[in-house]
């Protein structure tokens, strides 16, 4: 019986240490390294940190592509020096005191420095008035 444990051991051990050997290339090789210009990972995720309900796109902003609303998120960054936490509030905007959190990041290269922007806003609503088009990411 123990023979048989070993045996069905090794046989499982050797394609899961193929596989992650396979792996880890494809973890090392993020999409967006070498990409000429301004470009973000953004992601939205709703809910909790538990959640899994993440969308995300690559935004490349020379020239604006990748996001729906490329242009105007590319604009507005411009104008805040790719500084996320710079763009001005929208005027007049108005949002319901509901809580439903979402989490923003944004990771890539800007002007030829690292960004790094990670923030948790009380619905998607704060969000959007808070950062623009840069998070406004199809559902």
């Amino acid at each position: 019986m123990t023979t048989t444990l070993r045996a069905i051991r090794a046989g499982l051990l050797v394609p899961l240490a193929l596989l992650l050997a396979g792996a880890a290339p494809a973890a090392h090789a993020t999409p967006g390294h070498g990409l000429p210009g301004n470009w973000l990972r953004l992601a939205v995720t709703r809910g909790d940190a538990r959640s899994s309900d993440t969308r995300g796109v690559l935004l490349l902003c020379d020239p604006p592509q990748g996001h729906a609303h490329a242009a105007r998120a590319c604009r507005q960054l411009r104008a805040a020096g790719g500084d996320i936490g710079r763009i001005p509030r929208r005027a007049g905007s108005l949002c319901p005191m509901l809580y439903a959190p979402v989490t923003a990041s944004a990771r890539g290269v800007w002007e030829g420095r690292r960004v790094d922007y990670r923030r948790a806003f009380s619905n998607s609503c704060v969000m959007g008035a808070e950062t623009g088009a840069v998070f406004d990411l199809p559902v």
